[in-house]
């Protein structure tokens, strides 16, 4: 049965719906690919968005020296708090930097085209979405006059397809916020309490990879793979040197600096067959697996709650062969699971790929699962 409480929400996120989609519809358009990173005309357009509602936006300015090392051009993160009362802080963090196009889109990828109840565009689903379904949750509540207690805080940030590190990274380093409990974007079919790590390094390991199994629900075995090769000036002309870089994806149960030893050592015996050759290895980024804690185990299970009340049916808690911002809070000791609006898996999303969608009917029961989550947490 819909308790009374939900059932205001869903009727002021009701109302809403058109204007959420224009919302999302707004974001897509405006690109922010990263590479090259420069995010922060999105920011700006996400800020002003943000303002219509009748936010307090603060904008943060990542310094110059520190985007550069990224490998970004322009950062700013946007920080909305909206305080009920005395009481705990929830943080929602999602991430409006995005996998460039690619070729193969039937649809313009910066249209938010709406084509048979799905919106088209690069980060309609990973994760502008989430800007959508965390504002107007957010705003529901807000509306609502419900006698909550504590502060939302929403956390928007442009980075994650890099690391995280000038997002979420660097907005916890500088003491902006001490949430209590973060959720982060993720889809609305599965609460995700795990996920892996990621090695990146540059420079017949693969093989002894699926021997490990990980024990949670949805990880599988550590990946290994070499995602970018560059050298040579011609194809007549040898190359004098040859850069590659791997991307090995870390399970909970491993610990990070045991694989990158791993992996320089493997590096290592293979150069050693070749003693003219200068080889040398230097690590681009090191993500720690997200691995579950009892505080974010309870905030799954009040998700799950609330999810089968509003789909009709039970979501898993599970973990994910993915690495995400959400490591970082989980990082600094802040509770942290992935929910949001999207389907089943990010395959079906067409995510990172062609013709990337998002089921509008899906945003509208994500902000119903997320809003009603907020409520209970602060009540």
């Amino acid at each position: 049965m819909t308790s009374p409480t939900s059932e205001r929400l869903n009727a002021l996120i009701a109302q809403s719906t058109g204007a959420q989609q224009a919302f999302l519809a707004a974001l897509v358009k405006v690109p922010s690919d990263n590479p090259p990173g420069d995010c922060a005309p999105h920011a700006a357009a996400a800020a002003a968005l943000l303002e219509d509602l009748g936010f307090t936006v603060e904008r943060h300015v990542v310094p110059a020296d520190l985007v550069t090392a990224a490998g970004m051009v322009t950062a700013t993160n946007l920080i909305v708090r909206h305080r009920f009362g005395e009481g705990p802080t929830v943080a929602l963090n999602a991430h409006g930097d995005v996998v460039p196009p690619g070729a193969g889109w039937t649809q313009d990828p910066y249209g938010a085209a709406i084509v048979d109840g799905k919106m088209y565009g690069r980060g309609v689903a990973v994760s502008k979405s989430d800007f959508a379904t965390y504002a107007f949750a957010l705003d529901a509540l807000k509306r609502s006059g419900l006698p909550l207690k504590g502060t939302v805080e929403l956390h928007f940030t442009y980075d994650e397809e890099i690391g995280g590190e000038v997002g979420p990274g660097w907005i916890i380093s500088q003491g902006l916020t001490k949430p209590d409990y973060v959720l982060s974007a993720g889809f609305a079919y599965g609460v995700v309490v795990a996920h892996n790590g990621c090695l990146h390094l540059e420079d017949a390991y693969r093989a002894t990879l699926p021997a490990l199994v990980s024990q949670v629900d949805g990880i599988g075995s550590p990946q290994i793979t070499v995602g970018l090769i560059s050298g040579g000036i011609n194809t007549n002309v040898v190359p004098d040197r040859v850069t590659f870089r791997l991307d090995r994806r870390i399970v909970p149960e491993e610990n990070p600096e045991g694989v990158e030893a791993e992996v320089r050592d493997v590096i290592a015996q293979a150069a050693a067959r070749f003693p003219a050759a200068r080889v040398s290895v230097r690590q681009i980024l090191l993500a720690r697996p997200l691995v579950p804690d009892d505080a974010s185990l309870r905030m799954a299970e009040i998700i799950r709650r609330n999810a089968a009340e509003v789909l009709g049916e039970e979501i898993r808690a599970h973990g994910v062969p993915l690495y995400t911002d959400a490591r970082l809070y989980a990082e600094a000791g802040f509770p942290v699971v992935l929910y949001g609006a999207g389907p089943r898996t990010i395959e079906e999303a067409s995510g990172h790929r062609a013709d990337e969608n998002l089921r509008l009917t899906d945003l509208t029961l994500a902000t119903r699962v997320v809003a009603a989550t907020l409520a209970e947490l602060l009540a």
